[in-house]
């Protein structure tokens, strides 16, 4: 089986498509399995344009209950894509335990009050050490994972999102967040929404992938679905490129457990 995990619906208003209609582009991709992980709420200074509402919350959960009974025969789990950002720890714990998921992607989408993966944002790079900046990613990614909030790290290296790649080997900036990842238990989203973007590349990379694979991380898959026809999108490419690592199976979550899926 196959199945895809990081899909999102109109309530981060940055999606199109209700439930239904990324369920329908599942089955007819032949993906077993849908997770939605629609981006959660977070204090109301924080990237409000961008994510659903503590008052719109109980309307996401009744989206995903709605598609379940309008897909019997398709396994549609309920998941959250909840930010890692210093500072709202106990707000963001909160808003993970008022229901019960099937798995919680951790992401990190700021620097600061920099939203460094938002295309309006993206000039802020200019002028930047891009070393610093992926030395400030990563150095977050190893605090998320320290929460041990999260079931997988979405888009592990998203900081390349629009191309920008350090001119010093950022390789140990890397392999200490990944020893952390491994620490927590956590799995990686192999999202392939990388390569719709100027990095062309997916996320994570081959190399993290090939360390990940040596620190015993285990992987989910994820096409980052903001509209329902890309739902699986590139998956034939990502399940040749985790095998190149060495990969044999992928994490499969209910109830926040999982179990190992050989692949396909």
């Amino acid at each position: 089986m196959i199945l895809d995990y990081h899909t999102h619906t109109p309530l981060c208003k940055h999606a199109v498509g209700e439930p239904e209609a990324y369920a329908a582009r599942a089955v007819e991709r032949g993906i077993e399995e849908i997770g939605f992980s629609d981006h959660c709420p977070m204090p109301v200074d924080y990237d409000t344009d961008w994510r659903m509402t503590r008052a719109e919350y109980p309307t996401y959960i009744e989206m995903v209950s709605r598609c379940r009974k309008a897909f019997p025969k398709l396994s549609v789990k309920l998941g959250l894509e909840a930010d890692y950002h210093p500072g709202t720890e106990e707000y963001v714990r909160d808003v993970i335990g008022a229901y019960d998921f099937d798995y919680v992607i951790g992401s990190i989408h700021f620097l600061g009050d920099w939203g460094f993966d938002n295309p309006n944002h993206v000039e802020k790079f200019d002028g930047k050490d891009i070393y610093k900046v992926y030395e400030q990613y990563y150095d977050l990614v190893g605090k998320l994972a320290a929460t041990r909030m999260y079931d997988i790290l979405g888009h592990p290296d998203v900081i390349k999102k629009f191309g920008h790649r350090p001119t010093r080997d950022y390789e140990p900036l890397e392999l200490r967040a990944l020893d952390a990842v491994a620490r927590a238990g956590m799995a990686m989203d192999v999202n392939t929404s990388g390569l719709r973007r100027p990095a062309k590349e997916i996320y994570p990379s081959l190399r993290i992938l090939k360390a990940a694979r040596e620190r015993g991380i285990d992987i989910t898959f994820g096409s980052d679905a903001h509209d329902p026809k890309l739902v699986g999108e590139s998956f034939s490419e990502a399940v040749a490129e985790v095998k190149k690592a060495g990969y044999t199976h992928f994490r499969r979550y209910t109830k926040r457990r999982f179990e190992l899926v050989p692949l396909p």
